[in-house]
């Protein structure tokens, strides 16, 4: 899968961090860059196979905002800006995302992540059913299914697998939020695969060879999700 991506932005500076940022990630593909609305229009006319904008808000002549209310079968839009205010104008038109100027590449990549899920909820199909984890430096493409279950870890959070192990410098709340319903938290520390689990003794869960424990807090939900 490759994501082609159109760069609407009147500043250099944000150009090259979204150009860098994307060249980053293996499925997504600077397809062209344009420096205001006007010369998007021409290119949006042209080609049929963006599937992406990254999208300034305030931008001369004509904002972000209305261009992309303007559009007809609009591709998807993340909004980038540096004013907070235009926040709520952006969720409006349903964005995938609103990246508040100047972010980071974890922030960028929680709004890639969020577009991933959206594919993989409208084409159902495993081919979309992955999330992408930064760990030392190296993009991690994980299948939901691959995963046992995920642990918090301090300021980091622990993605135990069959054979492997993935640390990550996220919150927990963050990775849960990009994590399927199959993953059930049973404790303020871990969440289970349901798919992966084997067995259930008192406080314990049993996934493989491997145990994690339930919390009194979270037993009663946990019960429930597997019903």
């Amino acid at each position: 899968m490759t994501i082609n991506c159109l760069i609407i932005d009147d500043e250099p500076s944000s150009q090259a961090v979204l150009k860098t940022f994307i060249n980053d990630i293996p499925f997504l593909e600077v397809f062209a860059v344009c420096n205001n609305a006007i010369d998007a229009i021409d290119i949006l006319s042209e080609n049929q196979n963006i599937d992406l904008l990254f999208l300034d808000i305030n931008m001369p002549k004509l904002s972000g905002l209305n261009f992309y209310k303007s559009l007809n079968n609009p591709p998807e839009v993340i909004f980038t800006t540096a004013y907070s205010q235009f926040a709520l104008d952006g969720f409006e038109v349903n964005a995938i995302d609103y990246l508040l100027k100047p972010f980071s590449f974890e922030r960028f990549l929680k709004a890639v992540n969020k577009l991933v899920a959206k594919n993989s909820s409208k084409n159902n199909t495993q081919e979309h059913d992955f999330l992408i984890i930064k760990a030392n430096k190296v993009l991690h493409k994980l299948a939901p299914d691959s995963i046992l279950y995920v642990e918090a870890f301090g300021d980091y959070v622990r993605i135990h697998q069959e054979n492997n192990l993935i640390i990550t410098n996220s919150t927990f709340t963050n990775i849960l939020k990009l994590l399927p319903s199959q993953f059930v938290r049973c404790h303020k520390s871990f969440a289970i695969n349901l798919k992966k689990m084997n067995s259930l003794a008192g406080n314990v869960i049993t996934i493989g060879d491997k145990t994690v424990p339930i919390g009194q807090k979270y037993k009663t939900d946990f019960l429930n999700s597997l019903n």
